[in-house]
């Protein structure tokens, strides 16, 4: 089992930037694929990008491939989401969530953070 918490949200001009972390409990973090996922107000929560175990694999929703950067750091138990050029379309909270298996079906994730508020202003 794991325990996600995120920080680095924030309120933020457009054209501007946020570092998401999320950072989990327990020895088998390192084992996990990890995925950040976002739910606007009124919206689904729809998928935002996620990275194999190994920070080997990464894969992005089309509406921030270019823009947004996902990475980790096993040692320290972290995985991150960098996030330039925002947008306010980009406002909502943002989750990291943890599976054994990569994909980007949230309803597959068995592990979820508290999320995070990501507010980006016109």
């Amino acid at each position: 089992q794991v325990q996600l918490v995120e920080s680095g949200g924030g309120l933020v001009q457009a054209g501007g930037s946020l570092r998401l972390s999320c950072a989990g409990s327990g020895r088998t973090f390192s084992s996990y694929t990890m995925g950040w996922f976002r739910q606007a107000p009124g919206k689904e929560r729809s998928f935002v990008a996620a990275i194999s175990w190994s920070g080997g694999s990464t894969y992005y929703a089309d509406s921030v491939k270019g823009r947004f950067t996902i990475s980790r750091d096993n040692a320290k138990n972290t995985v991150y989401l960098q996030m330039d050029s925002l947008k306010p379309e980009d406002t909502a909270v943002y989750y990291c969530a943890a599976d054994r298996v990569f994909g980007t079906n949230p309803n597959r994730y068995n592990y979820w953070g508290q999320g995070t508020q990501v507010t980006v202003s016109s």
